[in-house]
């Protein structure tokens, strides 16, 4: 499946902003689908994700409260809502799939997805 992730932009300390993952080639609803992000000089890291059915979400601990991760596989999209953002969010997001046979798991582990969007970028300023 592609992913495009798209939604990133510059925004004020206490703002919000909605990233959107939209897929072709396959249909969403066969993936769980995750959010992570990528600070400079940082490894990637995980930050949301979703199962198949839309049931199960995850957060990293970090986001918990803040983001929601939601999707609508009539259109093929995957959307993450961040609000009350923070400096420290600043970072490069990317949207990934994970095939999975389980409609109501939303795995969290990084090398469990294999197709990756082309990321977008998120500034926060303080």
């Amino acid at each position: 499946v592609q992913l495009q992730a798209s939604g990133g932009g510059l925004v004020q300390a206490g703002g919000s902003l909605r990233l959107a993952c939209a897929a072709s080639g396959r249909t969403l609803s066969l993936y769980a689908i995750g959010w992570f992000r990528q600070a400079p000089g940082k490894e990637r890291e995980f930050v949301a994700s979703i199962s198949r059915n839309g049931y199960s979400t995850n957060y990293a601990d970090s986001v918990k409260g803040r983001f929601t991760i939601s999707r609508n596989n009539a259109l093929n999209t995957v959307y993450l809502q961040m609000n009350s953002l923070k400096p420290e969010d600043t970072a490069v997001y990317y949207c990934a799939s994970c095939y999975s046979r389980l409609v109501a798991r939303a795995p969290t582990n990084i090398d469990e997805y294999g197709d990756w969007g082309q990321g977008t970028q998120v500034t926060v300023s303080s």
